[in-house]
């Protein structure tokens, strides 16, 4: 007995130093990996630690972030008119059987206007008074009032609006503003944390702390979103506010939420710092984002197309369609190539395709590679403007006889409205109780043919509504568009 009770006396002993060379003198070994808690710049000298970690510029709470850019962060309130229905009151209206028989037609929509005061948030970029905000707070506003955290309010000028990206730049007259800086937004990662300041529902310079939940959320394809998703805190109101991470640098500005309630639920979005970057340097020199175009609808690469193709992987972009007389049309880039470079950068995916043409200048000559045909072919196509200056023309006043106001289509107006079609008359404005309200013509639909002849140009509608002679009927070929499908029907038109 006495020799088993001396077996585990030095067996206990033997332990006991084993484990106190392991953690006393080897600490590296188990103690970091578990949960990080030690400093590699306070660790004991090794041969691991020798090189000294770069200077890294120390992260702040969440009070010194508040205190540092919040007064920079402003309350917009942008007044603009919004058109209603009128009189249609739908199924069960007591008036429509009134109407029909005194009038002997079905009662017009009376189009009204009510004044509408969009509120969201902005921050300073720079002290003489430049304003980072959400262009769906102030675009067609008539007047955009900014409320400082000093209690000061100003008129502001919107200097330039981009839909594409949700960004638009305002400016007050005033000097020496507080302003935040604009950081990184490539080197957050998925779960730093991150603060959102804003005005929720009117609650002024409310903060909220959250973390990235996820990076390069896209959700729209005619528009260019990379959004920086968050769990911070975000609803109606915070729009356009600086979401900032650790250093108090503003990584993204909140744009939206994801929400079935109205209300916060988790899901918020912002526009990555890098993008808004470029997009206000172009807003403050022209006042609109000037884009590459090529003309190509392009699709992702499935497993079924790369097997198909012969691909070696997904990488790369199928063209879909060509536009015609298009800088592809005319480069000769056929439908089902596959572009897998731009200027010697390989392309990942549509998005990334998208993105690297939209960032080059008009006039800039590219070199692609695409595969066509199980060849590799090299292509050189020029850049033109997407959104070209010309097509911005006013549409033509509504026509008394009947009551319309047009626009020609084009691909490029197709592209910025999101429609398919490509050519006709689009629609632009209807004249309350004229022929065309009564026959429940709206904007947005598109006039394709008039008596049976297609139409391509305003001028060429009117040439026609000039010729008829009073209670002369014309008819119509309109398109209507929706999410899934396009349906024309048949309208006739009385001229008077």
């Amino acid at each position: 007995m006495k020799k088993y009770a001396g077996i585990a006396i030095a067996s206990f002993f033997l332990g006991l130093l084993v484990a106190g060379y392991i953690f006393v003198y080897h600490p590296e070994k188990d103690v970091p990996a578990a949960a990080g808690l030690f400093d590699k710049r306070s660790a004991p000298s090794s041969n691991l630690f020798a090189t000294p970690a770069p200077e890294v510029k120390a992260s702040l709470d969440f009070a010194t972030i508040s205190e540092q850019v919040g007064p920079a962060v402003v309350k917009i309130d942008a007044e603009r008119r919004e058109k209603l229905g009128g009189f249609d009151m739908g199924e069960g209206d007591p008036f429509q059987d009134f109407w029909d028989r005194f009038f002997g037609q079905q009662r017009p929509r009376q189009p009204q206007e009510r004044p509408v005061i969009a509120q969201g948030t902005g921050f300073f970029i720079s002290a003489d008074g430049y304003i980072l905000t959400n262009n769906h707070i102030v675009e067609k506003a008539e007047k955009v009032a900014v409320n400082t955290a000093q209690g000061k309010e100003y008129e502001a000028k919107v200097i330039g609006t981009d839909s594409k990206t949700d960004i638009a730049l305002i400016k007050i007259d005033a000097k020496d503003m507080p302003f935040a800086t604009l950081g990184d937004s490539a080197q957050m990662k998925v779960g730093e944390w991150v603060l959102a300041i804003g005005n929720p529902y009117g609650l002024e310079h409310t903060v909220t702390a959250g973390i990235i939940s996820a990076k390069g959320r896209q959700f729209d394809t005619g528009s260019y979103q990379d959004f920086i998703q968050t769990d911070a805190a975000i609803n109606r109101g915070n729009s356009g506010g600086p979401l900032i991470n650790m250093k108090g640098e503003v990584v993204g500005i909140t744009s939206n939420i994801f929400t079935p309630t109205g209300g916060n639920i988790g899901i918020g979005f912002a526009i990555p710092s890098n993008m808004a970057k470029k997009v206000v340097v172009q807003l403050k020199e022209k006042g609109r984002v000037v884009r590459g175009y090529l003309g190509i609808y392009p699709q992702d690469v499935t497993d079924g197309m790369r097997k198909q193709f012969g691909l070696k992987d997904k990488k790369g972009a199928i063209i879909g369609s060509v536009e015609p007389d298009s800088p592809a049309g005319r480069a000769n880039i056929k439908q089902y190539d596959v572009v897998t470079e731009i200027n010697g950068q390989p392309v990942e995916n549509v998005n990334d395709l998208r993105f690297k043409i939209a960032d080059l200048a008009p006039g800039t000559k590219v070199d692609l590679k695409v595969i066509r045909d199980g060849k590799e072919i090299p292509v050189k196509v020029t850049v033109e403007d997407q959104e070209p200056a010309q097509e911005k023309e006013q549409a033509a006043a509504p026509d008394k006889s009947i009551g319309l106001s047009l626009q020609a289509l084009t691909p490029s107006l197709a592209r910025r409205y999101g429609l398919r079609t490509t050519e006709g008359l689009l629609i632009m404005e209807v004249e309350p109780f004229s022929e065309a309200a009564r026959k429940s013509l709206e904007p947005g639909m598109i006039i394709v043919e008039v008596n049976r002849a297609k139409v391509t140009a305003v001028k060429e509608f009117e040439n026609i509504v000039k010729k008829a002679t009073p209670d002369d009927e014309l008819i119509l070929l309109v398109r209507i568009e929706s999410e899934n499908r396009a349906q024309d029907t048949i309208v006739t038109l009385k001229v008077k």
